[in-house]
């Protein structure tokens, strides 16, 4: 799943380590989910909208963005 959550965290000049300070999970947990390589769990996700005042949507992309789910 793609996301934007490396640039939303240098937008405000926060470190990996200072975000997941904010999150309370570990710097590699951040890095893995920048990367690619974790999904968030839906809770987790929820955190970093709340965080970064938006909709989950605009932090993750899940590749299907204008496809009906009936397709």
């Amino acid at each position: 799943m793609n996301n934007q959550l490396k640039v939303l965290r240098a937008m405000r000049n926060w470190s990996q380590a200072e975000l997941a300070d904010r999150l309370d999970v570990s710097r590699q947990a951040v890095n893995a989910i920048e990367t690619g390589k974790y999904d968030p769990s839906l809770p987790l996700a929820f955190k970093l909208a709340r965080l970064f005042d938006m909709p989950i949507e605009e932090i993750f992309d899940d590749g299907h963005k204008g496809q009906d789910d009936g397709e």
